[in-house]
């Protein structure tokens, strides 16, 4: 593992532990998810043999085509958006989908998920600044769709995620943080559900989404840093 890849990695296992203790928590409290969209297999075994083994990807077939070239140890997680012609490849390989951003999409993965025999872990997506260029459930949307989405007997549905609008530095982000952590808190008491993970925070405001109560930062170019001009992309056929 080349010491800049192992350097940044420890340094933002440290900046993690540094700011989960300031919410007054251990940092085992808080996931790492390497985001890994457009980097090389290669790229990902040196992480994995510092023992980070969480990766984040945009796209299905990126991960389906990464998978089999890595240790089986890897973990994957879905953070893009998700189409529902790729739901019947997704199901088996993530663990966990982050993006789940309508109630049309947790349909279909519940259906599909009930014919291949799987209880996927899903967080339910949140436009916070009702964005139009993000994916995501308005807050009042969800609080209407809560009790119907609950319902879904294959989705285990334990958390929420948001990608905030970039603000020029990290502490403009808090306050979607903490509308995330409120909406969050609120829909918990209301369903009498713990909805204990937020999927908040990425590789410019991190640490900012701790201190408001992240479970899971999803960094990417602060671990790997700059992609590359030409990112790495599965063969033709893969």
């Amino acid at each position: 593992m080349n010491e800049s890849t192992d350097q940044r990695l420890e340094t933002i296992r440290n900046r993690i532990t540094q700011a989960a203790r300031r919410s007054g928590r251990e940092e085992t409290a808080v996931e790492l998810i390497a985001v890994s969209k457009g980097h090389p297999p290669e790229r990902l075994a040196e992480l994995i043999d510092a023992d980070q083994l969480v990766f984040g990807e945009s796209r299905v077939q990126e991960a389906r085509s990464k998978a089999p070239r890595l240790p089986g140890r890897a973990r994957w997680h879905l953070v893009g958006h998700l189409q529902s012609n790729k739901i019947r490849q997704a199901l088996p390989l993530f663990e966990r989908i982050h993006s789940v951003d309508s109630l049309e999409l947790a349909n279909d993965l519940n259906r599909i998920a009930g014919e291949l025999g799987l209880f996927p872990k899903v967080l339910l997506q949140v436009n916070l600044a009702a964005e139009s260029s993000k994916y995501g459930f308005a807050p009042d949307r969800l609080e209407a769709d809560l009790e119907t989405l609950l319902a879904l007997d294959r989705l285990e549905i334990d958390g929420l995620m948001a990608i905030p609008p970039l603000t020029p530095d990290a502490e403009g982000a808090r306050p979607f943080f903490v509308k995330l952590r409120m909406l969050r808190d609120r829909l918990a008491i209301a369903a009498g559900v713990p909805f204990g993970e937020l999927s908040m925070g990425m590789s410019h405001d991190f640490e900012v989404a701790i201190e408001e109560g992240s479970t899971m930062v999803r960094v990417g170019t602060a671990l790997f840093g700059p992609r590359e001009r030409k990112a790495w992309k599965p063969e033709a056929g893969e």
